[in-house]
């Protein structure tokens, strides 16, 4: 069976909890992404942040991006698979909280990324088109 350590993509890069809000979106832009983990100093996944975060969060409250840091967004214990998880967990968890990315943790550190993307490219057609129903549902 694929695990989740076959299906993500490495080299996950994150912003750290302390930067702030424009360095994030820098970074998002610079990678053509639009999610960033949160690591704190211990490099320990500390929660995830998106461009609609940013929008949301901030700029919609008319805060300054350029003083509210990364870890001013970073809430409640973030949703995770194990590297070792098979694709039906990392299915579930992903379906289970309507999210189209999830942090790949080993040993208690971020080891990659799976996106909707990742999952597309390795699992077949009717296992994404479940997924993809009860995330966009």
């Amino acid at each position: 069976m694929t695990t989740a350590r076959e299906i993500m993509h490495t080299g996950a890069v994150c912003v750290q909890e302390n930067e702030t809000l424009v360095d994030a979106a820098q970074r998002m832009s610079e990678l053509g992404i639009g999610a960033l983990p949160i690591c704190g100093p211990d490099n320990r996944l500390h929660g995830m942040i998106t461009d609609r975060d940013i929008v949301v969060k901030c700029l919609a409250k008319d805060k300054d991006p350029h003083h509210m840091t990364a870890g001013h967004l970073a809430q409640g214990k973030p949703i995770t698979v194990d590297a070792e998880a098979d694709s039906e967990q990392v299915l579930q968890t992903m379906r289970e909280h309507r999210i189209r990315r999830v942090p790949v943790i080993d040993d208690h550190r971020l080891v990659g990324m799976i996106s909707e993307a990742d999952l597309a490219r390795h699992l077949d057609e009717q296992q994404v088109g479940k997924f993809v129903e009860a995330v966009c549902a």
